[in-house]
C-alpha cells in the first residue's frame, strides 16, 4: 500500500480521499478549512497544515479544489505542492479548471523532475461514493500507469487517457456543459407535459423510463419534485463550469448556443434567489415563466 496526498478536502475531494483510505492507502491531506476534514481524520486520514507537507511527504499527490484562482494557491503557493514535490514524484490534479492553468503548473512540476496528469473525475458525490465515478485523464502515459492503482481506487468506472497534458481538462469541461443542457432539457420536457394536463410526477416518472434517461437525468431528474437539502452541484460552480466551456469554443471555434442559454437560465435562478440549490433549480426558472408551481425545496 501506498502513501498518498490529497490536497483539497470538499464534497468531492472528502469522498475521493475516503476511497482511497477504504482501499488500504495511507493518506496524509490538506484543507483550506481543517475542521471540515474531522471526518476524515476519525477514519485515518494524516491532516498537514500546508499543501507542501503533503505533497514533501508523499508518493503521489492529488488535489481536488475549487476554481482556477484556489489552484494557484494550493499549487504555486510558496507553501504549495508544486515547491515541495521531488524527482521521480507525481503529481495527479483532479479539478475542474482552465486546461491553459493546468499546462502553466505542470511545466512548473516538470522543472522540479517530477510529473503532472491532469485527471477530473465524472461524476458526483453519488457516484463516487456508488464506485460508478469515471476519470479522464491527460498526460504522460508511463505516468499515468504508476498511479493507475490509485485512479481505480477512487473511480471504479473506468479510466480514459485522452492525450497531452491539459486534454482531460477540456475534455471535463465538455462532459460538464452537457450536464446543465440535459437538466435544461429536462426540465422543459416535465414542464410541457405539466401544462398539457399530465402530473408532474406522472411527467418525471415516464421521462426517467425513456430513452432520454442518461445516468445523471437519473439521480437529479427527481430534484424537480423536490430539491435537496445538501446540493451536490450548486448553480455557481455549474456557471463557474459553463464560463469554462464557453471560453474554450471561443478558443478553438465551436459555436455553443445551447450552453449560453444555459448559462443565461442559471444566471436568472441566482435572481431569484435560489442559487444556492443543485444546478437542477433551473427548473424553477422555466416553472415561473411557465406560470407554475416552483419545486419544493428541502
Amino acid at each position: 500500500m501506498a502513501t498518498l496526498g490529497f490536497v483539497g478536502l470538499g464534497a468531492m475531494g472528502s469522498r475521493l480521499a475516503r476511497r482511497l483510505l477504504a482501499a488500504g492507502h495511507t493518506v496524509v491531506g490538506y484543507n483550506r478549512t481543517p475542521e471540515k476534514a474531522r471526518d476524515l481524520v476519525t477514519a485515518g486520514l494524516r491532516l498537514e497544515k500546508t499543501p507542501g507537507a503533503v505533497a514533501a511527504s508523499t508518493e503521489a499527490v492529488f488535489s481536488m479544489v475549487t476554481d482556477d484562482a484556489a489552484l494557484r494557491a494550493v499549487a504555486l503557493a510558496p507553501d504549495g505542492i508544486v515547491g515541495a514535490l521531488g524527482p521521480g514524484t507525481t503529481y495527479v490534479e483532479m479539478s475542474t479548471v482552465s486546461p491553459a492553468l493546468t499546462r502553466e503548473i505542470g511545466d512548473a512540476v516538470a522543472r522540479r523532475g517530477a510529473t503532472m496528469l491532469d485527471a477530473p473525475v465524472s461524476g458526483s458525490t453519488i457516484t463516487v461514493e456508488q464506485g460508478q465515478a469515471s476519470i479522464a485523464v491527460g498526460g504522460d502515459a508511463a505516468a499515468l500507469e504508476r498511479v493507475r492503482p490509485y485512479l481505480l481506487a477512487m473511480g471504479p468506472g473506468g479510466i480514459t487517457h485522452v492525450g497531452p497534458l491539459g486534454l482531460a481538462k477540456a475534455m471535463k469541461v465538455a462532459t460538464n456543459l452537457g450536464l446543465a443542457v440535459q437538466m435544461l432539457a429536462f426540465s422543459e420536457a416535465v414542464l410541457l407535459a405539466e401544462k398539457a394536463g399530465i402530473a408532474r410526477e406522472r411527467a418525471v416518472e415516464t421521462l426517467l423510463k425513456s430513452v432520454i434517461a442518461s445516468p445523471m437525468v437519473k439521480y437529479r431528474g427527481p430534484f424537480v419534485l423536490r430539491m435537496p437539502e445538501e446540493a451536490l452541484f450548486n448553480v455557481p460552480m455549474m456557471q463557474k463550469d459553463l464560463e469554462l466551456a464557453l471560453e474554450l469554443g471561443h478558443q478553438v471555434g465551436v459555436p455553443l448556443p445551447t450552453t449560453a442559454v444555459t448559462q443565461s437560465m442559471l444566471t436568472a435562478a441566482r435572481a431569484l434567489g435560489v442559487g444556492e440549490h443543485d444546478f437542477a433549480v433551473v427548473f424553477d426558472v422555466l416553472a415561473r415563466l411557465s406560470n407554475l408551481p416552483q419545486s419544493p425545496k428541502a
